[in-house]
């Protein structure tokens, strides 16, 4: 693999281990369906304290997935893409395909 083959699948890797943690698939998630939040909504929503929540919108604002913008002392996210529901589609018909396999076996 050449050397620009190569830092094209580790920005994709950035992006996908951004992802890789229940909570920041739920950010991600309830950006996708509900818009723009603020840390103190999505704080609660996650149910952890502010600073795990700041964290992972670090991770996934670094990796490029969301934006935020400073309103007075409240900082706001949002989706800088929304064809992470793409993805996310994705992700579930895996699963519907795993358990439709599970299923398969277990009825043998």
């Amino acid at each position: 693999m050449d050397s620009k083959t190569q830092a094209r699948y580790e920005a994709r890797a950035k992006i996908v281990k951004a992802m890789a943690h229940p909570a920041r698939l739920f950010i991600v998630d309830e950006l996708m369906k509900n818009g723009e939040r603020c840390v103190c909504e999505l704080t609660e929503m996650v149910g952890s304290d502010m600073s795990t929540v700041s964290r992972h919108l670090a991770l996934l604002r670094s990796a490029g997935l969301v934006e935020d913008e400073k309103r007075g002392a409240m900082v706001f996210y949002r989706l800088r893409v929304k064809c992470v529901l793409n993805f996310f589609d994705c992700i579930e018909s895996v699963m519907e395909c795993n358990a439709k396999s599970q299923r398969e076996l277990l009825a043998r």
